[in-house]
């Protein structure tokens, strides 16, 4: 396993949950880390991504101002901080490795970890 991501569960609405996601390959400290999602019968959706050494970050509209990354170089883990969950956040949430800067299309990411469900009930 390359990537491994935990934290997924069971949440109610408007409540909170934490995911992780370690990177067991080498990979570019320079490079971005992100988490997709995906809902039955949905497309692949980008919710955030980190880049390496300067941390800049990017979100998802779905998710601006409820949802945070984050990542620590020295573990080779990015964390996604979820507040404020709706039903509509259900889905399995991947993490993904690039190795180029700041990205935010799934195609631009080579390494994918098995994914978590986070299922929000209402």
């Amino acid at each position: 396993v390359q990537l491994q991501a935990s934290g997924g569960g069971l949440v109610q609405a408007g409540g909170s949950l934490n995911l992780s996601c370690t990177v067991f390959t080498p990979t570019s400290r320079k490079g971005t880390l992100g988490w997709f999602r995906q809902a039955p019968g949905l497309e692949r959706e980008f919710v955030a991504a980190i880049s390496g050494i300067l941390r800049t970050t990017r979100y998802g509209d779905s998710v601006k101002g409820r949802f945070a990354i984050s990542r620590d170089l020295a573990k080779n883990t990015v964390y996604l901080h979820m507040n404020s969950l709706k039903s509509e956040d259900t889905a399995i949430y991947y993490c993904a490795a690039s190795n180029k800067g700041i990205v935010t299309d799934a195609k631009d990411y080579s390494l994918w970890g098995q994914g978590t469900q986070v299922t929000v009930s209402s």
